[in-house]
């Protein structure tokens, strides 16, 4: 029988035996980079949940954190749906679908994904809909009792609620079959029903993760999903760091550390790429691209995104409730100069307010208002226009070209005659204020799933962000939102679809289709990665390596 001492210098040698066995393993694993991407914002929220950070920025990096139900094939431009948190569906009736749930899918905070986290994460507790969360917010407080349960919850911000709203207008509720199984239910038949549940703001939270965080916006700020990395650091306007999450379900992340730093300078970007600072940069304008690839070392990748430029028109203010006025302005861009001038011819002038992927539900023919100042100067005079000042503002280049974009409108707006006042902003707060005249601005539109209720009634209809802020209305369109968002009739929702974009973009103008927006990534030559028209950057192990060296 082995004494005591033997048996003590046995473990000892056995455990150092055993470290340097895993030395190997965890060396390998310690091998994976750390990958900085500088960006030029984060989010413009200050919070990680997707049903409060509906942006550009915000999209591409939610999908390193967060998974939906059923995705899109995010670099092939047609955008076709795939499994993902769920591996099958069908349609039951004409209001309900069923999705049948991944098995051993995990949370970042090491839970087992089931159906009472889906349930939850469409919940009306989720989207601060419960009576009580809404008395408690009129209140002022950031807690509320569930009058059901006695459990303290938490009160989001209304924006929340707002999201929901028109993201999911026709949702009734959706229900647990058994562990892995839900259903989704609508109030009433809802031709996009599918595309809502793969759209980006239907991404999947672990119920335990939310509830155990202290607040609202501490659950926001470190919010607990299913992607391939976990958020351990977010400091708004400066950095989110992420750590590869070794049990996700689609294998291990190629990447041990994910940080994205904003650097909101272009030229700071791209010299910190060059010098090696940073692995990836974003919103590389065209005339920057051939600086990049000059040097062996590196590339640019990119292309037309699934997002449109814009410029939005307040009709309340001054001169700006003439609709003529507003006709002018739509005829005085030059649209094809900015093109040219600025993207290279790298992008496109799109059919207005669609994508070639609406497939049946787009309009052909459609064109965006033709670039003719004799035509602006007519209808000037006809809206008996006498120089009344018209504010236009503007972020610094929050969108690629920005500020050259409005610079060059701007002129193109004063050739014609018109007064133009033109201020930079600062944040969208303050492009969105009320006060001061506001007229002209700056903003963008995407199109997450393949309809155009995606884009024209996400963000213009009574829901969307332009009527919200009190920027335009008209009592025609809204009828048709209407009709556009519940009609099962292919031929009555595309005749309603074309009629608001004669509404819309030529009649009582509520915005003006710029171009295609593009984004365009500088890169370390020697990694492997496709892009994606959806905007997300997609870090997985299918999507991300590097080539070794020659």
């Amino acid at each position: 029988m082995m004494n005591i001492p033997n048996i003590r210098r046995w473990m000892i040698r056995t455990a150092a035996v055993a470290a340097i066995i895993a030395t190997p393993a965890l060396a390998q694993e310690d091998n994976r980079p750390t990958i900085n991407v500088a960006v030029q914002d984060i989010v413009t929220s200050g919070a990680l949940d997707v049903m409060r950070e509906q942006s550009n920025v915000g999209a591409r990096v939610f999908f390193s954190i967060f998974e939906t139900l059923v995705d899109y094939d995010r670099q092939d431009p047609t955008l076709p749906r795939k499994a993902m948190l769920a591996t099958e569906w069908k349609q039951i009736d004409d209001k309900t679908i069923e999705l049948k749930l991944r098995e051993g899918v995990k949370f970042h905070n090491g839970e087992t994904m089931t159906a009472d986290d889906v349930v939850f994460t469409f919940s009306p507790e989720r989207f601060g809909l419960l009576p009580e969360q809404i008395e408690a917010a009129a209140a002022g407080k950031e807690t509320f009792i569930n009058k059901e349960t006695g459990v303290e919850g938490k009160v989001p911000p209304p924006e929340v609620a707002k999201v929901y709203e028109r993201s999911w207008p026709l949702l009734d509720h959706v229900e647990k079959v058994d562990d892995m199984t839900v259903r989704f239910i609508a109030k009433q038949p809802d031709p996009t029903f599918m595309g809502r549940i793969a759209r980006y703001g239907s991404e999947i939270y672990s119920e335990k993760g939310y509830r155990d965080a202290e607040s609202w916006m501490a659950h926001a700020q470190k919010p607990i999903g299913t992607g391939p990395y976990k958020v351990v650091r977010f400091q708004d306007d400066n950095i989110l760091e992420l750590e590869a999450f070794d049990d996700y379900w689609g294998g291990k992340p190629p990447i041990k550390k994910l940080r994205f730093v904003v650097v909101p300078e272009v030229a700071s970007r791209v010299n910190g790429l060059l010098s090696g600072e940073y692995d990836f940069i974003t919103d590389v304008p065209p005339d920057q691209i051939s600086l990049i690839e000059k040097e062996k070392a590196f590339e640019v990748t990119g292309g037309p995104i699934g997002n449109h430029r814009l410029m939005v028109f307040d009709k309340h203010n001054g001169v700006m409730q003439n609709p003529l006025i507003r006709q002018a302005l739509t005829h005085a861009i030059d649209r094809q100069a900015i093109v040219d001038a600025l993207w290279g011819g790298r992008t496109v002038i799109p059919a207005g307010l669609q994508w070639d992927y609406y497939g049946d539900m787009f309009i052909d023919g459609w064109e965006v208002p033709k670039y003719d100042p004799e035509l602006a100067k007519k209808l000037l005079a006809e809206a008996g226009y006498n120089g009344e000042p018209i504010v236009m503002r503007v972020l610094n280049n929050y969108y690629t070209n920005q500020v050259s974009t409005a610079q060059i409108n701007a002129e193109s707006f004063r050739q014609i005659g018109l007064n133009i006042d033109f201020q930079m902003k600062e944040n969208w707060a303050q492009i969105m204020d009320k006060e001061g005249n506001r007229a002209i601005r700056d903003w963008s539109n995407s199109a997450p799933y393949p309809d155009p209720v995606s884009s024209i009634v996400n963000q213009h209809c009574p829901n969307g962000g332009q009527q919200q802020s009190g920027e335009w209305s008209n009592e025609e369109f809204n009828t048709l939102c209407t009709v556009l968002e519940t009609s099962m009739n292919h031929d009555e929702r595309k005749a309603a679809f074309k009629r608001m974009l004669e509404i819309a973009e030529r009649e009582d103008p509520a915005y003006t289709v710029l171009h295609q927006n593009a984004i365009f990534y500088g890169k370390r030559k020697d990694i492997k990665w496709a892009w994606s028209p959806l905007q997300s950057m997609d870090f997985r192990a299918e999507n991300f390596s590097i080539n070794p060296a020659n």
